[in-house]
């Protein structure tokens, strides 16, 4: 079992779901964990553990999204962990850094803001997903994995982006 297995076992344990169907995924990420050593890589079969995080700017009340390449949806910015993550907040964050260009962004304290379980082309999603808060004046800039970068209000976003990303905004609002 790596260290990042090890620290996302830990982080599922140690969250406090918000709600029924929130502790459910919770559970159900756990037992995923538990039974599958490979379970935070892509090469996991079924299903392995992503890690994302929505980038916000609360000053402004906007956040940012990424229109992705292969998916050609409106999400925040996240995907599979890499062998050279050592947390999975650290997953999350390398991804919102990679994604979106902007240095600087730091992670709301306290872990996780909720959890996301979605079929993708290559396995079912268990995504962990994160709030990272951009410094004033951010400028974001398109990665290849992105057709296009967007800051949007909160408001804006649910004609945007499916309803996952949308409780993803309202939880996210919740905590700030």
């Amino acid at each position: 079992m790596s260290g990042l297995h090890e620290d996302a076992a830990r982080v599922l344990k140690e969250w406090h779901a918000p709600d029924a169907e929130q502790e459910r995924l919770r559970l159900a990420y756990d037992d995923h964990l538990a039974a599958h050593p490979d379970g935070m890589w892509r090469s996991c079969p079924g299903a392995h553990a992503t890690a994302s995080a929505l980038v916000v700017d609360p000053a402004t009340g906007r956040v940012l999204l990424t229109l992705h390449r292969k998916l050609r949806m409106w999400l925040q910015m996240g995907g599979h962990c890499e062998p050279e993550d050592a947390t999975l907040a650290g997953a999350a964050l390398r991804e919102a850094t990679e994604e979106s260009g902007i240095p600087g962004l730091s992670l709301l304290p306290d872990g996780p803001v909720r959890l996301d379980r979605h079929h993708t082309p290559c396995a079912w999603h268990l995504d962990v997903q994160y709030a990272a808060l951009a410094p004033g004046g951010a400028v974001a800039a398109i990665s290849d994995e992105s057709l296009d970068l967007r800051w949007f209000a909160y408001d804006e976003v649910a004609a945007v982006a499916d309803e996952s990303v949308v409780r993803l905004v309202d939880r996210t609002r919740a905590l700030l």
